[in-house]
């Protein structure tokens, strides 16, 4: 039985998924889903000018749409290699769509648990890791770590949990207020909370920053926060 989550989205319970029409719409729902979405992109853009030099290699993992690399693509006119990945094929032919005919981008379709990375200057998780099972997510920021040259950067943006059952509960009904205010109906965003049960896994800021430092990350702040969104610089 499938349920309707706004955006002419369509969903089952415990069973979120990217796939099938979802990319059509994704780029506006998630703008209207995600406080400070589009705001979030122009801020790497301009952490990206610190890291990013002629004959860097970028990555974005969990590229979705490809809209972040465009629009990176469009704001530097360096000689950079960028590199989008997702495991989503109907996501990366909107990717490859945005891109067309730009000979210093690529577009791999894999799974992020057992990826590969060349050395590369700046790596971007966009509201990526939160989707990754929590079993595999210590090897994913291992293998950023073991990619990123020294000096370079990691750009964590992720739902993240309170520190206590309190705080939880006032940032869960601000949420929810945010997402009424955004247009949504309380039946949409009951049905959006019920297919993402088991898919979407935040941990807090500190499992987050536990995971970093177990990598080798000593170097991190926090550059954006809204709510239960946070964006994190890390460098090597």
């Amino acid at each position: 039985m499938t349920n309707k989550a706004g955006d002419s989205i369509e969903t089952e319970n415990a069973n979120w998924s990217f796939g099938g029409d979802v990319p059509n719409t994704f780029d506006s729902h998630v703008s209207r889903s995600v406080p400070l979405y589009n705001e979030g992109h122009e801020l790497i853009l301009k952490l990206a000018d610190y890291f990013l030099h002629n004959d860097s290699v970028c990555y974005d993992l969990g590229c979705s749409t490809g809209e972040l690399i465009r629009k990176i693509t469009e704001h530097t006119n360096k000689d950079i290699k960028f590199i989008g990945v997702d495991c989503e094929n109907s996501m990366l032919n909107k990717a490859r769509g945005k891109s067309y005919g730009k000979h210093n981008v690529d577009f791999i379709e894999g799974d992020l648990e057992n990826i590969e990375l060349e050395k590369s200057d700046l790596i971007i998780c966009y509201y990526t890791i939160q989707f990754i099972p929590p079993k595999y997510r210590q090897q994913l920021i291992d293998t950023i770590y073991e990619s990123l040259n020294w000096g370079g950067a990691f750009i964590l943006f992720e739902k993240v949990r309170a520190p206590d059952s309190r705080f939880q509960d006032i940032m869960t009904g601000v949420y929810t207020d945010y997402k009424l205010d955004q247009g949504y109906n309380a039946e949409e965003i009951i049905n959006k909370s019920r297919s993402l049960k088991g898919i979407l896994e935040p941990f807090s800021l500190k499992g987050n920053t536990d995971l970093l430092e177990r990598a080798g990350f000593v170097d991190y702040m926090s550059v954006s926060k809204y709510i239960s969104f946070e964006g994190i610089l890390a460098i090597k």
